[in-house]
């Protein structure tokens, strides 16, 4: 199938489906079967023979999966689009070990052309190139011969065999099928592009097909707490962007990555972890008053947020965002979306560099009153990836050499480093700027905290999105960091900075953005306030 000819070769249907599913057998499918392979690692001849039977079961699957998918009719094209497909989830998970459960899914389709357009680069185009669009050529070299009534009978006869062999693998071995998938589950999401296809139909089932459920109040009559206020509050709360606890020199990390905020009087949480290990989950679960355990998109979409409860007791809510989205936490309130192109002098067009934000932030502390409580949410940018490098301004090149190239895989792990460190570098930079513009203001304070982490080349993973109950460390501890004006009260300070070991989470953030800005509300626990001892 994959020779070059200079004239068409001739196969049967049946035979280009049998050849076409060999292929993504054992070359699309080799991370599953590795997989297979470390998750049993076969001694005895029983293991050995259920290892074999793996491909074969596989194999079969796939027949009769590209039959119902349309090859029984239009076997080129429906074969070609899914080689096309495949070749860059293959890419995906080959080089950056994606897996393609429901919220991968989504973070592909909420992605913005400027992140797509980031992950294009000369890797890419060579791998789609040659498992992509050369098995596609070759497929469509193939004159398909015999009569259409002849491969129609040859395609059930091939059909009838797959279903039978996996009939015979399943009577024989199920109990060893049943074991290793209960014992490993993320097994089955490396079964490319099946994985890929029953995501993506969930994603679009609970996103597009289920009726939307009836938008739910949570308080009705939520209240400023005004006997606690000596003056109006204004609290800024940034929302971080692929930071990882362990880069931040305020959280001991052997380089300095953090010397402007070292130097001012901020509180670092040293043992949080995020809700997800991707934007698409960890933002709208952060402002959410259910648990990580417990949250559900879809429910989450349908009630109140902490800032729609802040907001209706009377506080000035806003969100500017230099990122893809708000993720819908924000539709209810006043927002300043991205706009890539808002400012030459941070924007290319694709993204703004955060510098921006403290633009925009003392432009909205300028315009309102100092009489009115405020709350402001600043949605980075960060160090989100593969493009770490256009994260940072020139100025901002602190560790050297850095990598400068979306395909990171190919950079050595020190210019890796720099690069990423450089990124929270100018974090440093971007979070001191906004203290700055914040101690002057009575009654200010701020909040910043990532919304996961990122995997930097450990274990052979880069980026993030991971399932969250196999992730690795490094996408699920966040920086958490805490500046306020109160904070020069000796005890308040001392009371603060003893819990800044212990172990918080985003389940925390809801009650304590309560907390942080006086408001009573039926649906504040006192209990996952981070800061309600010290009050």
């Amino acid at each position: 199938m994959f020779a070059d000819s200079p004239k068409k070769s001739c196969l049967t249907n049946s035979q280009l489906l049998v050849v076409t599913s060999l292929f993504f057998t054992v070359v699309v499918n080799f991370p599953f079967l590795k997989a297979v392979f470390l998750a049993t690692t076969p001694s005895t001849l029983h293991e050995w023979l259920f290892f074999f039977s793996v491909p074969i079961f596989l194999c079969a699957l796939l027949i009769v999966f590209f039959t119902l998918s349309g090859a029984l009719f239009f076997t080129k094209a429906v074969l070609a689009i899914h080689i096309l497909v495949s070749s860059f989830l293959l890419y995906g998970t080959l080089v950056y070990g994606v897996l393609f459960d429901t919220s991968m899914i989504q973070n592909v389709v909420e992605t913005d052309s400027g992140e797509a357009l980031s992950y294009l680069n000369v890797s890419l185009l060579v791998f789609f190139v040659g498992l992509g669009l050369l098995p596609v050529l070759a497929l469509f070299s193939q004159q398909i011969k015999g009569a259409f009534t002849t491969n129609l009978k040859s395609l059930l006869k091939i059909n009838l065999l797959a279903i039978l062999a996996i009939a015979l693998i399943a009577a024989f071995l199920y109990k060893d099928y049943a074991a290793v998938g209960r014992n490993n589950k993320t097994l089955i999401k490396y079964v490319l592009p099946l994985a890929f296809y029953d995501s993506g139909y969930k994603f679009l089932r609970d996103n597009y097909l289920y009726p939307p459920l009836p938008y739910r109040i949570l308080d009705s009559n939520p209240s400023i707490d005004e006997p606690a206020l000596v003056a109006p509050k204004t609290l800024v709360v940034v929302v971080g962007e692929t930071a990882r606890a362990d880069k931040f020199s305020l959280n001991g990390y052997a380089r300095n990555t953090n010397p402007r905020l070292e130097a001012l009087d901020v509180i670092s949480f040293r043992d949080v972890t995020s809700c997800g290990t991707a934007t698409a989950i960890s933002v709208p679960c952060m402002f959410s008053n259910l648990s990580r355990e417990k949250y559900n998109n879809r429910v989450a979409a349908s009630q109140d947020n902490v800032l729609d409860i802040i907001h209706r007791a009377g506080y000035h809510v806003e969100w500017i965002d230099n990122n893809s989205s708000c993720k819908g936490v924000c539709k209810r309130i006043p927002n300043v979306p991205h706009d890539p192109s808002r400012d030459p002098q941070y924007c290319d067009g694709r993204y703004c560099q955060d510098e921006i934000l403290l633009k925009q932030l003392a432009t909205a502390l300028a315009k309102e009153s100092n009489r009115e409580n405020r709350l402001i949410v600043l949605h980075t940018i960060g160090s989100h990836g593969p493009t770490y490098f256009k994260r940072y301004p020139q100025a901002y090149r602190e560790f050297l050499p850095d990598c400068p190239r979306s395909d990171i895989q190919n950079c050595d792990l020190m210019q890796l480093t720099n690069t990423y460190d450089n990124t929270i570098f100018y974090t440093d930079f971007i979070l001191a700027g906004i203290i700055r513009l914040l101690k002057d203001i009575p009654e200010s304070s701020m909040l910043y905290i990532s919304d996961h982490g990122e995997s930097l080349g450990e274990k052979g993973l880069y980026l993030h999105g991971f399932p969250y109950h196999i992730a690795p460390e490094e996408q699920k501890m966040v920086p958490m960091i805490y500046w306020s004006r109160a904070l020069t009260d000796s005890r308040y300070r001392q009371c603060v900075s003893a819990l800044s070991n212990n172990a918080f989470s985003h389940d925390n953030l809801y009650d304590t953005l309560l907390g942080l800005a006086s408001v009573n509300s039926t649906t504040y626990q006192q209990e996952l306030d981070i800061f309600s001892t010290c009050q």
